[in-house]
């Protein structure tokens, strides 16, 4: 099984996607929860802002020393990494590649026959790549989950390249 997925087709530029990193993405989402939750957008620099203000605060009233509750975080953060069904938005990787404007559809080859789809309803695609803290070595090695969650207990397996018609 090939654990590299290809997004090719009318794109300036060809993307190798290799989901055994996207675990160390900080833009994966918990598959568990993700379609049961209402979603909500987010600005990523105010995200980022609140987040670094919160971290300056704490070590201005408690130093530079981590206190026992970050040390806690961090070994939940570590077992739930351990443990969790994960997925990364497709948007970005679409819009690295620069999709071009004359292209309507995106194609998902499968081993079976291809799964295609409006661009519109690309950008809300996520592409599970972790099941229960296992890469999807038999089935993978991506998932693809519509936005929407219709699909969400039987996504689109086996994906071997993405194509942009």
């Amino acid at each position: 099984m090939e654990a590299i997925v290809m997004i090719k087709g009318k794109v300036d530029y060809e993307i190798t996607l290799d989901p055994g990193v996207w675990i160390f993405d900080d833009r994966k989402v918990d598959l568990t929860t993700f379609f049961i939750t209402e979603q909500e957008t987010t600005d990523e620099l105010e995200e980022y802002t609140k987040s670094v203000s919160k971290h300056w605060e704490r070590e201005i009233r408690e130093g530079a020393i981590y206190p026992p509750t970050l040390k806690t975080e961090r070994t939940y953060e570590k077992q739930r990494v351990l443990n969790g069904s994960f997925g990364v938005p497709l948007k970005p990787f679409l819009q690295n590649a620069g999709i071009q404007d004359d292209a309507l559809k995106v194609e998902f080859v499968t081993n079976e026959k291809p799964f295609i789809i409006s661009i519109e309803e690309a950008n809300e695609v996520i592409l599970g790549f972790s099941m229960q803290g296992k890469p999807l070595k038999e089935d993978g090695p991506i998932y693809v989950y519509l936005g929407d969650g219709s699909n969400a207990s039987d996504p689109v397996k086996h994906i071997k390249q993405i194509n942009v018609l």
